[in-house]
This record gives structure tokens, sequence and C-alpha cells, in this order.
């Protein structure tokens, strides 16, 4: 299932399930980019929320779902979601969880910003978004997790060791890394000393 991900720098990822291409936080993409089919917003960041790699990628009929914050920033029709809602796209479900900080201001929780769990049968993949180590994710249920170790804006290393420790996922997948903040050594620190397999991904060419 990891070969049907694709991190492309810092939080944004490709994931391709069932014929479909989904798109989480696009950023500095590439200009021959494949288009969208859903494309998955965490909050109306510059880094998360990048009106020039959405219009990249958009297409017609591509679906857009983003926190509600995201609807200000961009003039293309989407569709908000809220932490716990669920919106099915085909065969595609995508859940909407909370991301926020607790010890720090960036990202407060009265913004309603999201992290994301997609799922296809019975395979799914959470997208932390940016958080903290927060109490929600005790109840995240994931077979990938892909989540923040840069610190600064959210978790560090070893704070998101821990959120693995709690979510039990197959894989755990650092991001938010080698971009805006953080550095290949928060990745390395974090498949340390994670409990579960930790998969460094490069990023894609």
């Amino acid at each position: 299932m990891l070969d049907k991900i694709h991190w492309l720098g810092h939080a944004a990822f490709r994931i391709e399930l069932d014929k479909t291409i989904i798109y989480v936080d696009p950023y500095q993409l590439k200009k021959d980019a494949p288009k969208a089919d859903i494309i998955l917003i965490t909050h109306e960041h510059f880094d998360h929320c990048s009106r020039t790699d959405i219009e990249n990628i958009h297409q017609s009929n591509t679906k857009i779902l983003a926190a509600a914050r995201v609807r200000s920033a961009l003039s293309y029709s989407l569709e908000t979601m809220s932490p716990g809602e669920k919106i099915d796209v085909g065969r595609i479900r995508i859940e909407a969880v909370p991301a926020y900080n607790v010890k720090r201001s960036f990202h407060p929780v009265s913004n309603g910003n999201l992290g994301f769990i997609i799922q296809v049968n019975q395979v799914r993949i959470y997208h932390a978004g940016d958080t903290d180590l927060i109490p929600e994710m005790d109840r995240i249920k994931a077979n990938i997790a892909l989540l923040p170790v840069g610190g600064t804006y959210t978790m560090d290393a070893r704070e998101a060791a821990q959120a693995a420790d709690i979510i039990t996922p197959d894989i755990a997948v650092p991001m938010h890394w080698g971009s805006v903040v953080g550095s290949r050594k928060d990745a390395e620190e974090f498949q340390k000393v994670c409990s579960c397999k930790a998969v460094i991904m490069e990023i894609e060419q």
C-alpha cells in the first residue's frame, strides 16, 4: 500500500487509490503533476493551502474537501468539513478528525483545522495535519499514519513517536520536515524512537 502514497515534500502527498488521485495539502508541486480527483486541505496556511498548486492540479470535476477557514482563501467551489464528519466519494471514505496545538498558539482548536483519514476497503491512511499530540488520537485507527515531526508548529519527533504508540499503525511516515521547518535529522530521530515500523520517504522527483 505504501507504493500508492507519494510524498511531495513538507506535508504534501499524492495518494492513488481505487483509480482515484487524491492530494493532501498540495504545495510546491511540479508543473506536470497529475490532475486531482480529490483535494484535501487541512487548514488555510500558505504551505497547506497553496492557490498556485491547487490551480495546477485542479480540473472541472475535482472535489475539494477542506477545513471551514479555507473557504475564504480559495475561489474554487469546495465542501467544508468539521472534525467527526465523514464524506463518501465513490468507494473512498474521507473522515475529518481534529488537528490543533496544545502547547503552541499557531493552530488553536477553535480554528477547526483538520486531519484526514482516507479509507478504501479496509485500508485506512491518516494524515495528521498540523497538530500536537492531542487526546483525540486515542480514537484514531489507521494502517498508515503520516505524522508531522518538525516541531515549532507541530509535534516534534519524540512527540510524534508517542502519537504512533497510541495509534499503533502498521507503518508510520514522518512528514512536515525538510522545507518550511524541520530537517532529515528529525525524521531519523522519529524513526529511531518510534516503536512501530517507520519509513522515511523520499520526495518524489
